[in-house]
């Protein structure tokens, strides 16, 4: 038995990471301190704490620890352990994209430019990140195009130039058209158009166009000067302030009553190349410089490219130990800076500004959805939770039914439920329909607190008049008044409309009909998934556990070794026998029986 508060005393007061468990033993928190004893002691003493840690601590069931020499060790440690746990109370990053990079093999005769997502220390030349793999692409068709470097992804020499060059898409360097140095001349000017250092090459190219022009180079000139053109046009394009520093990332934050957003530019060499937003629920309690300092150890632990700077608005508690673990990550000086004024401030203020609108405009597309529905459906009140329903089976074989919960225009996946039909032993969708309404609602009406909360604003049926029939028999054995709405499809099995109980088609918005469709989707899933679970699961019982001699222990080492109950049936005897526990007898029985 786990007494917490005699382990309390015995925290020693030195750095490290505490990791607390619910009472399944799963990691539910992990966190870094400088003195543990103090830290921890904290979550179990009266005080102001946020609605999260509150949540957290109330399913502590114990706790461990592990102590290191010092705080960028503990938060080393802190940032492996949470991705690895992905503990359910720490602000996580749920996505796991790789942002695309411009490659440069500068190390070939003929080198390429072309898109990576993988960084590898192999001495070629690196940019980016760029958030948006459009942006990157643009990018590289317009080297490619004005530059007319090789296509190719693998470089020989040929013995007739590609298509390419025909169209002055290319210099063909596998023809030895141009030499390695005027080749390597291009590269550098790319590379300089990517650092951003864009002057120079404009003056150069622009004193080669009047040379050619005098020499009456027409087609030279010409060339140059769309390329010249090119040039100043992407780089006003990408110019963002008079920053003279390289490589920075500027992170905003922002806030509404329902979750935060975490904006993040990329400033490469004076230049916006990208930016990427994060949205966090059940963080808008929590302090800013709480939700930064954890984004930033999420964001960075698995960078290997990392930038000079990062800018946020206010100081976080642990940047010192931050810039300690990214310095030696990226081998060179990494700061976190907080600035005060000019040019720095503004692009962190842009960043809030910029996290800011994000977070509006997603508010104003799930609100413009659903009070669309409001007056479409002709609703009293805005539909801000709407429940889903739909039922699977296979000729009245395996009856399930699937819910799917929608909540201020967000499908709440972690809300979907799943029924095994009780009463109705035949195929008939509509009293199946009735019996797993008339279940949920009565959840609610005897326990608002249960996993099924508070009743919905309208119900959503799959199907069409039926249907809804069948749920309004089950709302009013209740005496409720829940609107209802069928989710009707065409012949492609494509959602076509919602129909109302006087069995007329109501039009939406393409928007809206997008959302309804992802939400008739996803209960369907349920529902099919709960059925095909019990269809494969009947078919295994029926096949192994009837077999005298055959145990849990052996059906599952049959399973794993065969991966299914039909290999197993066409196994040899001499197969089945090379399991650890199945002799020659029980072979044989096993063949027989399947």
């Amino acid at each position: 038995m786990f007494d917490i508060e005699a382990e309390l005393k015995k925290l020693p007061n030195k750095p490290g990471v505490y990791i607390m468990h619910d009472k399944n033993d799963t990691i539910i928190y992990v966190g870094k301190a400088i003195s543990l004893k103090n830290r921890v002691r904290q979550y179990f003493r009266k005080g102001h704490k946020t609605k999260r840690i509150e949540n957290m601590v109330a399913l502590i069931d114990h706790f461990e620890y592990i102590v290191v020499d010092n705080e960028a060790e503990a938060l080393i440690l802190e940032c492996n352990l949470i991705k690895k746990n992905k503990p359910k109370f720490n602000v996580l990053l749920k996505d796991d994209k790789t942002y695309p990079y411009i490659k440069i093999n500068v190390k070939d005769d003929y080198p390429n430019v072309y898109i990576t997502r993988r960084l590898l220390h192999d001495g070629a030349r690196y940019f980016g990140p760029y958030a948006n793999s459009g942006a990157a692409k643009e990018m590289v068709d317009f080297i490619k195009e004005k530059f007319k470097i090789r296509q190719c992804s693998s470089f020989k020499y040929k013995d007739r130039p590609c298509l390419n060059y025909h169209i002055k898409k290319c210099f063909a360097p596998c023809m030895g058209y141009i030499s390695k140095e005027e080749y390597r001349k291009q590269i550098n000017e790319i590379i300089s158009i990517l650092e951003g250092k864009t002057e120079n090459i404009c003056k150069q190219i622009e004193e080669e166009m009047q040379e050619a022009s005098s020499k009456m180079q027409y087609e030279k000139a010409a060339y140059l000067r769309d390329k010249l053109t090119a040039i100043e046009r992407i780089s006003a394009k990408q110019k963002v302030s008079n920053l003279n520093e390289n490589d920075i990332d500027v992170i905003g934050i922002a806030k509404n009553a329902f979750e935060v957003c975490v904006e993040i530019f990329f400033v490469r060499k004076s230049k916006m190349v990208g930016r990427e937003h994060y949205f966090f629920k059940d963080l808008v309690d929590e302090e800013d410089s709480q939700i930064l300092s954890d984004f930033i150890k999420q964001y960075y632990i698995d960078r290997s490219i990392l930038p000079n700077k990062i800018m946020i608005k206010e100081e976080i508690e642990d940047k010192s130990a931050i810039e300690q673990w990214l310095s030696s990550v990226a081998g060179r000086k990494v700061e976190i800076k907080t600035p005060q004024k000019g040019e720095k401030l503004r692009l962190v203020e842009m960043a809030e500004m910029n996290s800011k609108i994000t977070l509006e405009n997603k508010e104003k597309d799930k609100y413009s959805i659903l009070n669309e529905l409001k007056e479409v459906l002709q609703l009293e009140r805005l539909p801000r939770k709407i429940e889903s329903y739909d039922i699977s089976n296979i000729s009245g074989s395996y009856m399930v039914a699937g819910m799917c919960v929608m909540q201020d225009g967000i499908i709440k996946k972690n809300l979907a439920r799943r029924f095994r039909i009780k009463t109705v032993f035949e195929q008939d969708d509509p009293r199946c329909m009735k019996e797993v309404i008339a279940r949920r609602l009565k959840y609610s009406i005897d326990n608002e607190k249960s996993g099924f909360g508070k009743m919905p604003d309208v119900i959503f049926v799959d199907g069409g008049i039926t249907q809804i029939r069948a749920a309004r028999e089950a709302v009013e054995q209740y005496h409720l008044k829940i609107p209802i709405f069928g989710m009707v499809k065409n012949d492609k099995h494509q959602t076509r409309a919602l129909m109302n109980e006087e069995r007329q088609e109501l039009a939406l918005s393409e928007e809206a009909m997008k959302h309804i469709t992802l939400f008739q989707d996803n209960v369907h899933d349920t529902a099919i998934g709960y059925h095909k679970k019990l269809r494969e699961a009947s078919v295994t019982k029926s096949a192994l556990d009837e077999v005298e001699g055959i145990g849990p222990a052996k059906k599952k080492l049959l399973l794993q070794t065969f991966g299914s109950v039909e290999k197993i049936k066409n196994a040899s005897r001499e197969e089945l026998t090379k399991l650890k526990g199945i002799n020659e007898a029980l072979a044989k029985k096993l063949k027989e029986e399947l």
